[in-house]
């Protein structure tokens, strides 16, 4: 039975969500109709152009993301007290770059007199969408339907792009953080479509990779690595980016190979801070949908999540004993 989005979804366990969506109509929708030969892969490049400009108008950062075939994964971290600290005229432009708004909302803007009700009023709408502003059901929203509008346009029809409802998991911990991560990017790996993370199109691991190479910033529309753990953190994921693309080149290599395979020579040390080892890793990049189904983290993490969003069992407590123990 479906679960509602608010028992998937808690900010109080962790901000970083994993979502995956999918196409109704099968793969030739974003890659190759092989009853026709016609190719659609042109798509591919919509979502990720729409991925990469939402998240500069949402509180919502991309860790990582992969625009397949016929779905698409991201890694979301939901960034509610940057939305919290936004003024009225911050909200409202930037929501109003994806909806037009009211007309209150529209006279505040172009910069006409209100009155004292209309003021009232139009401080309630400003909360409301700034909440949708960091809320990733709307994130979603405007990724998936803008798409399925280009897509039903292209193809002079109407219905269904992709399936009624996005997958959820929250990540309660660093070590799922980055084990999903891993598994986003090394989708097009494990699907064959792909030989090297750095030839993975419309991945963020080619992004990463292609600014790296140019010796340029790290790409402002996904979220940085800013290094190993220390005081004063900024904001970002908290490994090196060097040693994250030198672990997901190694287990694609692994994966590549088509067998169950291990890391090989000295384990990577950005595993040994994460508690885990490469048999664990290997099975977390390859099979983290199939092991956990609403979140994924240690056990302790899994289950204050399940208390907070009312679950009576979670699928996955096990896995979690077994791949996501600390060390």
């Amino acid at each position: 039975m479906p679960q509602s989005r608010k028992s998937q979804i808690s900010l109080i366990d962790t901000p970083y969500y994993h979502c995956v969506s999918r196409c109704v109509r099968q793969s030739f929708l974003c890659g190759t109709n092989t009853l026709t030969g016609q190719s659609y892969e042109h798509r591919r490049g919509w979502v990720e152009a729409r991925l990469l400009f939402l998240s500069t108008v949402f509180a919502i950062d991309i860790c990582a993301y992969a625009v397949m075939s016929n779905h698409t994964h991201v890694v979301l971290c939901v960034d509610k007290a940057l939305a919290d600290n936004w003024d009225t005229e911050s909200v409202l432009k930037r929501y109003h770059i994806l909806h037009k708004g009211t007309l209150l909302t529209q006279k505040f803007i172009n910069g006409d007199t209100l009155t004292q009700g209309e003021l009232i009023t139009l401080d309630d709408t400003v909360e409301i969408y700034r909440k949708r502003l960091y809320d990733i059901s709307w994130f979603m929203r405007d990724l998936n339907e803008y798409i399925a509008r280009q897509a039903n346009k292209e193809d002079d029809c109407t219905g269904r792009f992709w399936e009624g409802r996005f997958k959820s998991q929250a990540l309660l911990d660093e070590s799922a953080v980055l084990a999903c991560m891993a598994y986003v990017d090394l989708n097009p790996i494990r699907a064959k479509i792909a030989k090297t993370p750095e030839t993975a199109k419309h991945t963020s691991i080619k992004k990463r990779i292609h600014a790296a190479k140019h010796h340029q910033a790290q790409p402002s529309t996904l979220m940085p690595f800013v290094g190993n753990p220390k005081e004063n953190m900024p904001k970002g994921i908290a490994y090196s980016l060097k040693d994250y693309c030198e672990l997901i080149d190694t287990t694609g290599r692994c994966i590549r190979d088509d067998k169950p395979g291990y890391i090989d020579n000295t384990q990577s040390p950005i595993l040994e801070r994460l508690g885990l080892d490469s048999a664990q890793w290997l099975a977390l990049t390859t099979e983290f949908e199939k092991h956990f189904c609403y979140a994924a983290g240690a056990e302790q993490m899994m289950n204050a999540f399940k208390r907070h969003t009312h679950h009576q069992r979670i699928r996955g407590m096990s896995k979690a004993k077994e791949l996501l123990k600390r060390a």
